[in-house]
């Protein structure tokens, strides 16, 4: 019952996870072809919504990660998920943090 149970999380993660990816990497096309540096932020905007998205899939994995762990009350497995949650929000929010950092 127990494998019924994370093979159902992790087919669910898969899902959501795909779901997300396409979310985030709708893009506009670009009308910007008389301006060069329309072209670059629109460029420069594609490049941060693959960023986002890498990060929102490792912030769900995560989550799932540390969900399994409480589980499973393997304390070195809790640690690595919450490191992931972590590095998922730092790289999920890495455009904010630059316009933060830069002005």
């Amino acid at each position: 019952m127990n494998h019924k149970f994370e093979k159902r999380v992790k087919r669910i993660y898969a899902m959501l996870s795909c779901f997300v990816l396409v979310a985030v990497m709708t893009v506009c096309p670009a009308f910007a072809a008389d301006d060069p540096l329309a072209v670059v932020t629109n460029l420069s905007d594609f490049i941060f919504s693959l960023i986002r998205a890498i990060g929102l899939i490792l912030l769900g994995f995560g989550v799932l990660q540390l969900g399994l762990s409480l589980k499973s009350h393997d304390p070195s497995q809790r640690a690595n998920g919450m490191l992931t949650i972590a590095g998922g929000i730092v790289i999920t929010f890495t455009k904010e943090i630059l316009t933060l950092i830069t002005g």
